[in-house]
């Protein structure tokens, strides 16, 4: 006997009570401080490369993924190349000439080299620059010429009008149905002072762009589902899928 939705629907109700059980909700966030101190995201790796996200993101990211089945990522940030690896292996199971870009304001010679000489490197391709420079969002608008489903993330400077000019000039290359993932917008959930040597805190991170970004009308919508599911994860809020 075939109890497939029977099991969605159990699933999906064990969900719902977990995303309003706030005690939970609290331990969550004091887990999610406690991790951060010790730089929690920095400890894992993807076929080899330092990835730098929370398991939990990088599960969520893949079920997106195999769901959409896009035929062009686009990233913004590639620090040790991780998730472009990541992107790369699932673009790979699901075949084709699916390619993953990758935009980084820094491209440090020891990273591209090890990226470059991957086994999965024939579905990357690099461009140092701005995310926001004119000249790099042309090129990469290029890549998406003739793409039947484009997804993006973005994962680079996290300020606030960094943020929300990547939103703005990204956005419309995100295909209906395809999701635009902003991580790090747990930054407004953390204590003052947990960055002090980064340029964005509470009140100027990636999630006071996605309230700004989705108050002006878009054709984008907070999946919840994915955080409630989660409840561990860096991005809040910042789950994006286009709905038309």
């Amino acid at each position: 006997m075939d109890d497939s939705e029977e099991f969605k629907k159990r699933n999906h109700d064990f969900v719902e009570r977990m995303a309003a059980d706030e005690e939970m909700r609290g331990l969550t966030r004091g887990w999610v401080e406690a991790a951060t101190r010790h730089e929690y995201s920095y400890h894992f790796t993807w076929l080899g490369r330092p990835i730098i996200q929370f398991p939990q993101d990088i599960v969520a990211t893949q079920e997106i993924i195999w769901r959409v089945q896009p035929d062009l990522i686009i990233e913004t940030g590639i620090a040790r190349g991780g998730s472009l690896v990541f992107s790369a292996s699932m673009l790979e199971l699901l075949g084709g000439d699916r390619l993953v870009v990758g935009i980084d304001v820094d491209i440090r010679e020891h990273n591209r080299v090890e990226i470059e000489r991957h086994p999965l490197s024939r579905r990357i391709k690099m461009i140092q620059g701005s995310s926001v420079d004119e000249s790099v969002v042309r090129e990469v608008a290029g890549h998406a010429e003739g793409r039947q489903t484009v997804l993006v993330m973005l994962d680079s400077n996290h300020t606030h009008e960094h943020v929300l000019r990547e939103l703005e000039l990204y956005s419309p290359l995100v295909t209906p149905g395809s999701y635009l993932i902003v991580y790090d917008t747990v930054v407004e959930q953390m204590p003052e002072g947990t960055y002090p040597d980064r340029p964005w805190g509470r009140g100027d991170n990636p999630l006071t762009a996605v309230r700004e970004f989705l108050a002006r009308g878009t054709d984008f919508e907070v999946d919840r589902e994915v955080e409630d599911k989660l409840l561990i994860t860096v991005a809040p809020g910042g789950y994006l899928r286009r709905v038309r």
